[in-house]
């Protein structure tokens, strides 16, 4: 099933092709978003940082998405929503500032030098940390200066061994089901 955004195909509307979503659209957004947030999560726990004091958004894609939105789905963490921004093409503007410049070039490489390398794949944490932020805009994590401009549903608790305090299991053991089906026979 899709749920329809435009319909360009409609008789009074022959503006553009239809636009729809699907559930493997959300899907998509929702991997795509729970990486993002978990390796930033991640990179806070490494800094021992509990929350960031400003987000810049580089490239196409922070140009155009809107801070709250971001934050609605979980893309990052919980800010001041006016400390968020878009900086544009900052790979472009360093890369004509080392080209320019030997003092930005010798700056940047001197902070290349200090980049400590972190493989998410390796980190247990990560994964952890990738399934809260499946939920929107996360299962776990408070956002309180996103609630104070937008209603957000009620968060899951988790226990000390990391099962959400409504947690169920999904799937039943075959011995469990085939104990169960023959009680019905």
């Amino acid at each position: 099933f899709s749920y329809v955004l435009k319909d360009g195909s409609a008789a009074l509307t022959e503006d553009g092709p239809k636009i729809t979503i699907t559930q493997t659209d959300v899907r998509a957004i929702q991997l795509a978003k729970a990486a993002l947030y978990a390796g930033t999560k991640l990179l806070m726990e490494k800094q021992n940082t509990e929350h960031v004091d400003r987000i810049h958004f580089a490239g196409a894609f922070g140009s155009f998405i809107d801070p709250k939105y971001a934050m609605v789905l979980g893309l990052i963490p919980d800010c001041d929503l006016d400390k968020v921004s878009a900086v544009g093409n900052a790979a472009g503007a360093g890369a004509r500032m080392a080209l320019l410049n030997r003092g930005y070039r010798r700056e940047i490489e001197d902070t290349v030098s200090k980049i400590e390398k972190i493989e998410t794949a390796l980190e247990p944490k990560f994964q952890e940390h990738f399934v809260y932020a499946m939920a929107l805009p996360n299962k776990v994590d408070p956002f309180p200066k996103l609630s104070a401009a937008v209603k957000l549903p009620p968060r899951k608790t988790v226990s000390q061994d990391g099962v959400a305090g409504d947690a169920a299991p999904r799937r039943r053991s075959r011995e469990g089901h085939e104990g169960r089906r023959r009680g019905r026979e």
